[in-house]
């Protein structure tokens, strides 16, 4: 096979996409509001890419992610990425990501700590954003301080991390409402 590929396949939340190189998954993107939304997703980021039967490595991935979005608790192990492109940094975000058990979560600073670089749960939440293998590498495990689960990845769509997250069985934090946000609480006032 010479240059990416990639496909577009049913899950239980709608049409998902998956380019490929001959080394491994390069990405995957979770369906937009409209299956022609994914797919300008994908030629955005990935335009060399060109529709084809996925090889073996990317139907392991296209089985796990289905049965993944259907409640199941899939294997990727089995499954190469190709991380030519990512930087050294992501990658070992993406392996402390993977470690996470399925149904529990870890905040940004957690997993900087457990990278042996505390003050860069910055960084952490920037590799986290740009996680090109949504699910496969299980970013949605990963949180803001305070557990809130209402953010979007790029390649997320239109599922939110609460979603996802629901699906495996955890509970994070429910998020702030807007009157927490604008309206903070003021102490009572003396009588």
């Amino acid at each position: 096979m010479l240059g990416r590929g990639y496909t577009i396949f049913n899950t239980a939340i709608g049409r998902c996409g998956i380019v490929w190189s001959s080394t491994g998954v390069v990405a995957v993107q979770l369906p937009e509001a409209r299956e022609i939304d994914t797919r300008r997703r994908i030629f955005a980021v990935h335009p060399e890419a060109r529709e084809q039967q996925p090889p073996l490595n990317a139907e392991l991935a296209i089985e796990g992610i289905a049965g993944l979005l259907q409640g199941g608790d899939p294997d990727f192990s089995e499954v190469s990425l190709d991380a030519g492109g990512v930087p050294g940094f992501h990658r070992r975000v993406y392996e402390a990501a993977c470690a996470i058990p399925r149904g529990e979560t870890r905040t940004y600073h957690e997993i900087a700590k457990a990278l042996g670089a505390s003050g860069a749960a910055h960084s952490v939440a920037q590799a986290i954003a740009k996680n090109p293998y949504m699910l496969i590498v299980p970013c949605h495990r990963v949180l803001e301080a305070g557990n809130y689960a209402d953010r979007l990845s790029p390649y997320g769509g239109v599922i939110s991390k609460r979603r996802l997250l629901a699906l495996e069985g955890a509970h994070p934090v429910a998020s702030k409402t807007l009157f927490e946000v604008l309206l903070p609480v003021a102490p009572p006032r003396p009588s």
